[in-house]
């Protein structure tokens, strides 16, 4: 879990990722893009689009499709799914129907649409998922220390 969040909490690649829901949403090409729009969509070089896609295709948040030379990417929700479960269970189960938008599920939302709260939301996730790993590593080094060394047979 705590590989998607250092994917989502780039900026380029939320970029990337809105783009192609936009796609979806619209209908148009089972809401896929070439690598070409999506450069001239997002404007930014081929070389940084292929990178940060070659990414969230490692992660399963888009798949491609291959026609000749041409690569299509569309958006996978599975792994956001993931996510959306996985921060579901931090948030109020207890939601006003006249109140969605001060939800603070729609601040995840904004975080993987590419919008500016998404930068601090995804670098605090992805700090706090930092630092609860450095915790569990530092306090299992402790615990190893004082357990008893076993005689080898």
């Amino acid at each position: 879990m705590a590989d998607i969040f250092d994917v989502l909490a780039d900026p380029t690649r939320r970029e990337l990722l809105a783009t192609l829901l936009g796609r979806r949403v619209q209908g148009a090409t089972n809401g896929e893009l070439s690598v070409s729009e999506l450069v001239e969509l997002v404007g930014f070089s081929q070389p940084t689009v292929s990178k940060h896609l070659q990414r969230l295709r490692e992660h399963g948040l888009v798949s491609v499709r291959t026609e000749g030379q041409h690569h299509y990417y569309r958006l996978e929700s599975a792994p956001l799914r993931d996510v959306e479960r996985w921060v579901g269970d931090f948030l109020d189960d207890e939601v006003p129907d006249q109140d969605h938008e001060n939800y603070p599920g729609s601040a995840a939302f904004a975080a993987w649409s590419g919008a500016e709260v998404g930068d601090s939301l995804g670098r605090r996730i992805a700090d706090g998922t930092h630092q609860a790993r450095s915790a569990v590593e530092e306090a299992a080094g402790k615990v190893k220390e004082r357990l008893p060394r076993l005689p080898r047979r």
